[in-house]
């Protein structure tokens, strides 16, 4: 992944780092905390214009994100609600207040979701599927993405050598939103097991 990603900066330079973030927006497996510290690194070493770099990884967050959100924009409500449908244990009432939720809270999420590891991408789709207007939309992610970015490039540029240090850190704030997650699934099926327990024991009472 480092080689591929070390041959398409030589060849590209800034712009490669930034089509890398796009890339990595569609395909998880290309990880952001390999390619910005990396590219600031590059940057360190006057292979890159640090201001190029952070302009176009910010350039790739947001190509990426877009189309995520024409993504979620072409499934539209009444398709998620059919899918939702057939989803075990998912009441349409669920998506109901998912999408209540996101209209009270989507452009704070939409922001901070770009700086969460796994929800940076995954935010674009539910806001595709609730059309929020393309301009906020765009600002928004373009203005955490370079939160995002800045930081992440910044850490390679003043490591150096050691830009590789930063991926450890990051791999475990992934893996602790990956284990919420999770138990947040849980805690759902749980709470809906439950649900239809005492449903069909009222019944048979």
């Amino acid at each position: 992944m480092t080689d591929w990603l070390v041959e398409l900066m030589e060849s590209l330079g800034a712009p490669g780092a930034g089509f890398a973030v796009a890339m990595e927006n569609l395909f998880p497996p290309i990880p952001s905390e390999v390619i910005l510290p990396l590219a600031g690194f590059a940057s360190s070493r006057g292979e890159m214009n640090l201001l190029g770099v952070l302009l176009w990884t910010t350039t790739g967050s947001v190509v990426g994100a877009l189309a995520l959100y024409w993504i979620g924009a072409m499934l539209g409500r009444e398709r998620v609600l059919a899918l939702a449908a057939r989803v075990p244990l998912l009441k349409v009432a669920d998506i109901d207040k998912t999408e209540a939720w996101f209209l009270r809270h989507g452009r704070k999420t939409v922001f901070l979701g770009r700086m969460i590891p796994i929800f940076r991408s995954l935010i674009s789709i539910p806001a595709g599927v609730e059309r929020m207007p393309l301009g906020v939309f765009t600002a928004l992610t373009a203005a955490g993405s370079l939160i995002w970015n800045t930081v992440f490039v910044l850490a390679g540029y003043l490591l150096g050598e050691n830009w590789s240090l930063v991926e450890p850190y990051v791999s475990f704030g992934t893996n602790v939103v990956i284990a919420v997650v999770a138990l947040a699934v849980l805690v759902f099926v749980a709470l809906r097991l439950n649900e239809r327990y005492k449903g069909r024991h009222a019944a048979r009472g």
